[in-house]
């Protein structure tokens, strides 16, 4: 099961004294360079009309940051080149030059996507064209023209189209691999009433494999999993050990038919649950408790033993194991509580209260087996206790000194676009979720790598704050650090969302 976890801020990192940015009326320096072709654009297709299609393909960044080598940025050109562009703050750009070409002719291939990097280590490159080929590339040292020379060690055709999300590259038992995430947009005809579209996240692992002194690369394991909503967030662990996602709608892992089979075992026994009826009824009153138990119709009075003390209740039938058993809400007067057999082979007993007045939640402490009924007269009793909280009209008093709610005062940057997203952290082995944090208001905002040997950062809003979180998954017990604040960034880069502008461009540059 899921351990549901939750993210702890550092008070030494927030400035609740913090008032506002100063103003600078420097210039900031902007440099022009001429390209010798244009950069490879793909535009979405009309197809591609959903807001899914938007976000994983339509709001693409062509430029590729190498956090190994900061001074260096990627793209593709409309010719297939790889070319590598050298940026220098303090003077100006270098002139483009090309590191490798893409084997496919892009311009022949109609229904593709934007060609996607990744730089999986200082030495590796994750590559895809956009027909769906991925490529494997060891690029030796970037940056440095003598000693970057980039060779294909891997390529395979992996289905559809897809864009390279994360990877990363580790050594396991003497052996080095390379695990790559790829996004899709898949057509779902199964979704009738949605978009008609769902998500996909494919983990493949590429390792090296020693035949006969005959060294290549080749797949390892393929895994699936889907979702309805493009994650904000999915990066591989270092180890290759795990995935974490931030997403709106869950993910989870789609595999080979016995794992389906699993899955409808375990819908069928959920489906019996839910539809079985329930073990006893309960009612009550501010003075007592009557319970109403069925029982089988050759079930004598001798074959029945009740238990009472002051704070539980043990039922058994025939010596079996007992059918109610545990501790009850509150106390009770054990010496005058009572049971009896009633004509309709049921059980009934009465449970006289210690303490008149208050309403039990629940009659056995954490059992869920029963069914609480309520009289028409406690509905009404409690319909009453809420009335002052509820009106038919809307805002009977506007002119209210303190008004239940202004909306005025709400910026639409504040708005919820959709329901709350979670993030989640699968395990590779068992491919089941091992943690979740339902990040509720604290909206994603953006993600930057700020260690390339760690999985990248992410920022979340905290009221009008922005954190940055570290993920460190060798630290169970500290999985996601809080490095950073950004004070009253978050109001600003939700503002940017909501009208059209990219923050994420921020990390992807910065």
């Amino acid at each position: 099961m899921a351990a549901h976890c939750s993210l702890q801020t550092k008070r030494l990192l927030l400035d609740p004294k913090f008032e506002g940015y100063k103003l600078s009326l420097e210039p900031l320096a902007c440099y022009q360079l001429e390209l010798d072709a244009a950069v490879a654009e793909v535009k979405l297709r009309d197809d591609q009309y959903t807001l899914d299609h938007m976000r994983a393909f339509g709001m693409y960044n062509y430029l590729h940051l190498d956090s190994w080598y900061q001074d260096n940025v990627y793209y593709v050109d409309q010719f297939g080149r790889i070319m590598n562009l050298s940026v220098t703050l303090d003077t100006a750009l270098q002139k483009p030059r090309e590191v490798f070409r893409l084997p496919t002719d892009l311009a022949a291939y109609d229904n593709r996507l934007c060609a996607s990097i990744h730089f999986s280590s200082s030495t590796w490159v994750t590559l895809s064209d956009g027909t769906g080929r991925l490529y494997l590339i060891k690029s030796g040292k970037r940056g440095n023209s003598t000693s970057e020379k980039w060779e294909i060690v891997f390529n395979e055709e992996l289905g559809s189209p897809f864009t390279i999300a994360h990877s990363v590259s580790f050594v396991k038992s003497d052996t080095h691999s390379v695990a790559v995430l790829l996004l899709r947009v898949e057509k779902d005809e199964l979704d009738t009433k949605g978009s008609g579209f769902h998500i996909t996240l494919e983990w493949v692992t590429i390792a090296e494999i020693s035949k006969e002194g005959d060294h290549r690369y080749e797949i390892l394991k393929r895994r699936v999993l889907q979702g309805k909503s493009v994650p904000h967030y999915a990066a591989i662990e270092p180890s290759g050990d795990g995935l974490m996602i931030v997403s709106y709608k869950p993910f989870k892992f789609m595999e080979g038919e016995d794992n389906k089979s699993e899955e409808n075992d375990d819908a069928e026994a959920t489906k019996e649950k839910k539809v079985a009826d329930p073990l006893y009824y309960w009612q009550q009153t501010e003075d007592d408790v009557t319970i109403t138990v069925h029982i089988p119709e050759d079930i004598t009075k001798d074959d029945i033993k009740v238990r009472f003390s002051p704070d539980s209740v043990c039922v058994i039938l025939k010596d079996q194991p007992p059918l109610m058993e545990g501790k009850l809400y509150s106390s009770v007067d054990h010496e005058s509580c009572t049971w009896i057999i009633r004509e309709s082979k049921s059980l009934e007993i009465s449970l006289i209260k210690k303490n008149e007045g208050p309403r039990w939640p629940e009659l056995i402490v954490g059992d869920t087996r029963g069914e609480f009924i309520m009289d028409s007269s406690q509905c009404s009793e409690i319909s009453e206790s809420l009335m002052h909280l509820t009106s038919e009209v809307m805002n009977p008093n506007p002119e209210k000194e303190n008004p239940p709610c202004n909306a005025q005062e709400l910026e639409e940057c504040d708005a919820f676009l959709e329901d709350s997203a979670s993030l989640c952290r699968f395990d590779g082995d068992t491919l089941k979720v091992t943690h979740v944090i339902n990040l509720g208001s604290n909206q994603y905002l953006f993600s930057v790598v700020v260690d390339p040997k760690e999985m990248p950062c992410f920022c979340l809003r905290h009221d009008v704050d922005a954190l940055l979180w570290q993920p460190h998954s060798d630290q169970p017990e500290n999985m996601w650090e809080h490095i950073a604040t950004f004070n009253a960034l978050a109001r600003h880069v939700q503002d940017a969302k909501t009208e059209g502008r990219d923050p994420e461009g921020w990390g992807c540059t910065a």
